[in-house]
């Protein structure tokens, strides 16, 4: 359906009596025969539709910032369907992305898993750069060379470890069947595998050498690399089993495939991609320091196509610095600098030469910048301001931190934004590095800022320190925590498109586009909330409930 057509059939029956004419580029609305009336002038003037965004933001003379939470969006008149909300927007001046969502490049959030799975669901994932640079590429390789179906970094084992070293893997990573090689590693010859079937009559031996229980290769089905997911899946059927080897010529382990993930593959028809490749998109994060220069090439080197220049304050000559070096010795790579929350900050990032900007400092849920530094802003209120002065260069803005629902997602597209930046919001699923553990009954995993002592320790110190020299004091800008168990971005990520869908259509705002047009013509309509009323937003005057996010 193209943008110019209305799904009547979604909202109106038959016998409705309200109808609409549709013409190649206008539509017109009437109820009973005649146009949809409209409200008077001194009714909108005495703020009985909300505000224009500009009268809250830029007229106001309280010299108020605001958060996410001190405002709400006045729902607008619905003509047209859940279906018809078109989420696609810009990352950068040359990227695109059929989900606005971008996953934070924190040690706890993003590695290639997480990365691999946004792209597939229409997003991206920017690599932390809490490795050495070689690491960082490997990682950035892992997403380029990704094939859909197939685990090409399965966890393996060698015939010298014991069942205590199954079961650990198997409780912590919840693995049962692992691949046996040589060495115990990927790449190694493949000897054997160890299922559910070949420990459960030896789990009380946990001393016992692999060898002496697992399937060996010899009553072992594998497939040939180059397998199609189609042959791998008969090979599947006929052999019954749950996992599938894949060797080259060599009988080494290049992948394997989980009867599971053939179960629940699919297409994604939404993934990111390279338009020539068909790679998945991926992006890494990198600091401002000499040696970093060296670190930027082995990512282009890897294939990364996008590279965030990551500083808790953006506005730097070493950030300017690195920016030209990107853009002179890079130009074929997307380059987001930040972190920025004022105008005059974004002006001298995209004077250096930007593809798109980074917004926020001090309001991510780790981390503690503005208690500590007293430096910062509001979300909402950078986001508006950055957002409407970035439009006027072509250059789009990524809003990085506060969000802690959909609402909080659709209210930054609302203000300006063409993607979030989300850290929180995925530290618990399944793809994020880490593992589970359990305290007072409730499935959780560790969640930490990149100001947080911890983190600076691996390397994250340089987005924080602002020169060269030895530094023996570390001011933390970061705590560490842990965030509840999500489950898998498979069913976590869909949920968060069809919350942000409901909350456009309940503005009536069908795309992107159509957002940044009546944004900036004072059509989409703001009011400010008070503590009660921000009360009353939520769940309240109950004794006790259960709040699910997926149905």
């Amino acid at each position: 359906m193209t943008d110019d057509k209305l799904p009547a059939s979604s909202l109106i029956t038959p016998c409705s009596p309200v109808r609409f004419e549709s013409t190649s580029k206008n539509v017109t609305f009437t109820i009973n025969g005649e146009p949809m009336w409209e409200v008077d002038e001194e009714t909108l003037a005495e703020g009985g539709e909300g505000f224009a965004a500009s009268t809250i933001f830029s007229k106001s003379q309280s010299c108020v910032a605001y958060t996410y939470d001190d405002i709400v969006v006045m729902p607008s008149h619905i003509a047209f369907g859940i279906g018809d909300v078109c989420i696609k927007s810009r990352l950068t001046r040359n990227i695109a992305l059929n989900v606005p969502f971008v996953s934070s490049p924190m040690d706890t959030v993003t590695e290639a898993t997480m990365a691999i799975n946004m792209a597939l669901q229409g997003g991206i994932g920017i690599i932390h750069s809490n490795f050495t640079a070689t690491e960082q590429a490997a990682q950035v390789k892992k997403v380029k060379k990704f094939k859909n179906g197939f685990i090409t970094d399965p966890v393996c084992l060698s015939p010298e470890d014991s069942v205590e070293d199954v079961l650990r893997i198997k409780h912590t990573l919840g693995y049962s069947g692992i691949p046996i090689t040589e060495n115990g590693e990927m790449g190694g010859k493949l000897v054997g595998i160890v299922s559910n079937r070949d420990t459960s009559f030896v789990i009380d031996n946990p001393e016992m050498k692999i060898k002496e229980f697992m399937t060996s290769r010899t009553d072992l089905s594998a497939a040939k690399e180059g397998v199609s997911l189609e042959e791998a899946n008969d090979l599947l059927k006929k052999c019954k089993k749950g996992k599938l080897p894949v060797v080259n010529e060599k009988d080494e382990l290049v992948a394997l495939i989980a009867r599971r993930d053939l179960q629940k593959h699919h297409d994604f028809p939404f993934a990111s991609k390279d338009p020539e490749t068909k790679q998945l998109l991926v992006g890494a994060a990198i600091g401002t320091r000499p040696e970093d220069k060296a670190r930027a090439a082995e990512l282009v080197e890897a294939g990364v196509d996008v590279i965030v220049v990551d500083s808790s304050q953006g506005d730097s000559l070493y950030q300017l610095d690195m920016i030209i070096h990107l853009k002179k010795n890079h130009p074929e790579v997307d380059v987001i600098g930040g972190n920025v929350v004022v105008p005059s900050q974004a002006l001298h990032l995209i004077q250096a030469g930007v593809d798109g900007l980074r917004v926020g400092m001090g309001i991510g849920s780790i981390c503690t910048t503005q208690e500590v530094c007293a430096v910062g802003r509001a979300q909402a209120s950078a986001v508006y301001h950055v957002a409407k002065f970035a439009r006027k260069h072509g250059i789009p803005v990524l809003a990085d931190g506060g969000i802690k629902s959909t609402g909080h997602i659709t209210k930054a597209l609302a203000l300006g934004a063409s993607t979030v930046m989300m850290g929180s919001m995925l530290a618990g699923t399944e793809e994020a590095p880490g593992e589970y553990f359990y305290q007072d009954g409730i499935r959780l995993k560790r969640y930490r800022g990149m100001g947080s002592l911890e983190a600076m320790t691996k390397g994250s110190e340089k987005r924080y320190v602002w020169d060269n020299a030895k530094t023996f004091v570390k001011v933390a800008q970061g705590v560490s925590g842990t965030v509840q168990d999500k489950g898998s971005l498979l069913r976590y990520v869909p949920y968060l498109i069809q919350g942000v869908r409901h909350g456009m259509q309940d503005a009536g705002l069908r795309t992107l586009a159509e957002i940044e047009e009546k944004l900036y013509g004072g059509k989409i309509r703001f009011e400010v909330r008070s503590p009660a009323a921000q009360k009353e937003g939520g769940v309240h005057g109950l004794h006790s409930y259960t709040k699910s996010q997926l149905g």
